[in-house]
């Protein structure tokens, strides 16, 4: 087994494996651990009751987080002509058409989303083993396939991100970073969860949200009391 450094060390001997936290006080406490040299990311895991295999419950949404994910994206926007120009004055750090689409097919994922515009799909749809297993495969359902590439790419810079659940059905997403305030990483994650509940499929049954873990990068896994915030 793996020694605990002596930061871990000291944040367990004050966290309760076996407690319930409110979710302010889960956020408090991860704020109140030791620090380290980055600005964490505070995560939240969502454990749903679907059975992810059957197609009539997958749950996969987009939400615009209110104070944004504290990250700086790196968008690409497949597209071609006058869109090139659009897309690059709305804020997308690499915009092109095939070239771009044989560059990301050769191996380059420097990037963190991915737009396009409908006439590229059958080329991005060749992209499907790189973009597929990353999660940045471009849909329409989460605006990613748009001729609206500037609104696209302003939403994407603005917060919205893009969720889905694991073969385990459960829901992982990233939710702001360590320095922001305890009341916008809260508001953040009610805006998450509320997105959550209402992607529940009809043909879930019993509890929806079965549990709730709220951590940083660094930091211990706290479970939050669902009971207040648990619409299934």
């Amino acid at each position: 087994m793996t020694n605990k450094s002596k930061r871990m060390q000291d944040i367990y001997k004050k966290v309760s494996v076996t407690k319930v936290y409110k979710a302010d006080e889960a956020v408090n406490f991860l704020k109140e651990c030791p620090q380290v040299k980055f600005d964490q990311s505070i995560d939240v895991s969502i454990r749903l009751g679907i059975d992810p295999r059957k197609s009539d419950q997958n749950v996969r949404a987009t939400v615009s987080l209110p104070h944004g994910t504290g990250k700086k994206l790196v968008i690409v926007a497949i597209t071609r002509g006058d869109k090139v120009k659009e897309a690059l004055d709305a804020g997308a750090d690499h915009a092109g058409s095939d070239e771009l689409v044989a560059k990301i097919a050769a191996g380059w994922t420097d990037f963190d989303a991915v737009v396009a515009t409908p006439d590229m799909m059958r080329e991005v749809g060749k992209l499907g083993k790189v973009l597929g297993p990353r999660g940045l495969m471009p849909t329409p359902k989460a605006g990613t396939v748009t001729l609206d590439l500037a609104k696209a790419i302003h939403e994407l810079k603005s917060g919205k991100i893009e969720f889905k659940a694991d073969r385990h059905g459960v829901v992982n997403a990233a939710i702001g970073k360590l320095s922001f305030a305890a009341d916008k990483l809260l508001q953040n994650l009610n805006a998450f969860i509320q997105a959550v509940a209402k992607s529940k499929p009809p043909s879930a049954k019993g509890q929806y949200m079965r549990s709730l873990v709220l951590s940083s990068t660094m930091g211990p896994g706290l479970t939050v009391e669902l009971r207040d915030i648990d619409n299934g």
